[in-house]
């Protein structure tokens, strides 16, 4: 499916469920601390009829979000979330360049820690935790990293980089450094008008870019990837043309060879 609009692209939808990819900037479902933003399950319900909540995502990030289109659905949807049956990979560029190649990171974290509304870690009222990260590349004074969450807490990716010495580009929680991604910066030979340069990403460079699960109603595995917004992926085209690291080129060849093992 390709349904597309300025807020949200329709990756699967049947009677049981949807999969949808959203843009930065919209909530998922009602907040109390934003009562009147625009929210992406009233905007999919004009389209899809009732729709009921089985997970989160923060409003700043873009990608893959769920949505229960029956009692059924939401019950077993809701329980595959509850019991960590459910696998999501993120993808972030970060400042700096990590000294690790993979990182295993458990935290007792508390949502609304501060006076930001912040998630903070406390080991004695926080709640368990815990993130796996693994470095895609460096690229220039950014790397790219993936990130897959194995509980739910609010903010948790965001909250765990930064307890580890690294912000999310343009985070504007846990990062100091909100500048804009420009091309001027990055590429040596850029002949542009630095007054009238648009900036390659202005948000938090955090995606939810795949999800695997359980059909609600068959018991069959199944697998929804969300490709990279236009800001996103302006990035990785330019960072991958100047530094030759794609955080997509693990899935490209991984999608090439299940083609040509089913004869395509």
């Amino acid at each position: 499916m390709n349904t597309k609009n300025n807020d949200y692209s329709v990756i699967y939808a049947d009677d049981d469920f949807i999969v949808l990819n959203k843009r930065s900037g919209l909530l998922i479902a009602a907040d109390r601390y934003n009562p009147d933003e625009p929210r992406l399950d009233l905007l999919a319900q004009k389209e899809f009829g009732e729709l009921y909540a089985v997970h989160r995502i923060d409003k700043d990030t873009s990608g893959i979000i769920i949505y229960a289109r029956n009692k059924d659905a939401h019950k077993n949807l809701s329980m595959q979330f509850e019991n960590r049956e459910v696998h999501k990979t993120y993808h972030a560029l970060v400042y700096g360049h990590p000294l690790w190649q993979e990182l295993d990171v458990k935290l007792a974290l508390k949502p609304d820690g501060d006076a930001r509304h912040r998630t903070v870690p406390d080991k004695k009222f926080g709640k368990p935790s815990e993130t796996l990260f693994r470095l895609i590349g460096t690229a220039g004074p950014y790397s790219w990293v993936e990130a897959k969450p194995v509980t739910g807490r609010t903010h948790q990716i965001r909250v765990h980089l930064a307890a580890n010495g690294f912000s999310i580009v343009c985070d504007p929680l846990y990062g100091g450094n909100q500048k804009p991604v420009r091309l001027s910066e990055i590429k040596k030979r850029w002949n542009g008008d630095e007054k009238s340069e648009r900036p390659l990403l202005s948000r938090l460079a955090l995606h939810a870019y795949k999800i695997e699960l359980k059909h609600p109603r068959t018991g069959e595995s199944v697998s929804f990837t969300a490709p990279y917004p236009k800001d996103m992926e302006a990035v990785r085209n330019q960072l991958c043309k100047i530094f030759g690291v794609d955080p997509l080129a693990d899935e490209m060849a991984k999608t090439k060879e299940d083609n040509h093992g089913d004869g395509k």
